[in-house]
């Protein structure tokens, strides 16, 4: 017999999810029985291709659950609360939130010359909408033990071709983890947030506040039933890194300072993730789980 990492009856919204980690994340979800939603802002043919291979699974033979692309932007804490309203009305509850998106800006921008925008746009994606997104999660987790608790909410847009009416019926209900948990919130960060990186300060201080942010959820939360924890990747193989790392100088000196010799898979992340989620993960709160290949040592 075999340990299952299962997400059988859990509703999941991943954000950022329609390429890299965030469509691995999703597709990792699904096969592990969640039902997802998730957003994109520009990639709506990745996003609908994705909703359609989960979709197509789910209707190939035994009973899986669907996948729901919504179109949102996150660029302000009301476009993360909108996002959770969204993701509720489709997939009728919440039990997991999973703040994978961000943005990095590839050129480098040396701090007595990087604009103002450029701060401003960076800390708005990467943690103002995390905040909203946040706070509208732990709301709607914190009330599902009321079923006569109704969305007030906005249309919704699914690239799959499904009304949100059809997802309802399989929201899992409140409190049915082990150890009554209630919710599991994971905010992606980074090696970034830990050790700082040159020329890139707008991404590093988000994405170090998303650790702190971490902890202090987790003080608050976990004494009533939510789970909050962080996973901090290092170099990772997507569409956003490969130019980096496909570069003959900047390549070479990437590997070598990890000491597993290479960038992570998608999947390598989306596995803590996952796991995060599980009722394996039912005492962890407030944790880094560091993904880096051992480049980073801290915790």
């Amino acid at each position: 017999m075999g340990v299952s990492l299962s997400l059988e009856g859990r509703t999941a919204l991943i954000t950022g999810g329609a390429r890299g980690i965030g469509a691995e994340t999703v597709r990792l979800f699904v096969e592990a029985g969640a039902q997802v939603a998730f957003n994109y802002r520009a990639a709506r043919e990745q996003a609908e291709v994705l909703a359609a291979a989960c979709n197509g699974a789910a209707a190939g033979g035994e009973a899986r659950p669907l996948c729901v692309a919504i179109e949102q932007e996150l660029g302000s804490p009301e476009d993360g609360r909108a996002l959770v309203r969204k993701a509720v009305e489709a997939l009728g509850g919440l039990d997991i939130l999973v703040a994978n998106h961000g943005i990095w800006e590839a050129d480098d921008a040396p701090i007595d010359q990087m604009s103002e925008a450029q701060w401003r746009r960076t800390l708005a994606v990467n943690l103002d909408a995390v905040f909203g997104l946040v706070q509208e999660a732990v709301a709607q987790m914190l009330r599902q033990g009321n079923p006569k608790e109704k969305l007030r909410g906005s249309q919704t847009h699914v690239t799959a071709g499904h009304h949100p009416s059809e997802y309802k019926s399989f929201a899992g209900g409140p409190g049915q983890q082990t150890g009554g948990t209630k919710g599991h919130i994971v905010l992606i960060s980074s090696t970034a947030g830990q050790r700082g990186e040159a020329y890139h300060a707008d991404y590093a201080v988000t994405k170090g506040a998303l650790i702190s942010l971490t902890k202090s959820l987790s003080t608050e939360l976990a004494p009533k039933g939510i789970m909050v924890n962080c996973v901090a990747p290092g170099w990772v193989q997507t569409d956003m890194s490969s130019a980096t790392l496909a570069d003959p100088v900047l390549g070479p000196k990437i590997g070598a300072g990890i000491p597993v010799g290479r960038a992570a898979t998608a999947r390598e992340i989306a596995g803590p993730v996952l796991f995060l989620c599980t009722p394996l993960a039912g005492f962890i709160s407030g944790e880094i789980l560091n993904a880096n290949g051992g480049a980073v040592l801290v915790g």
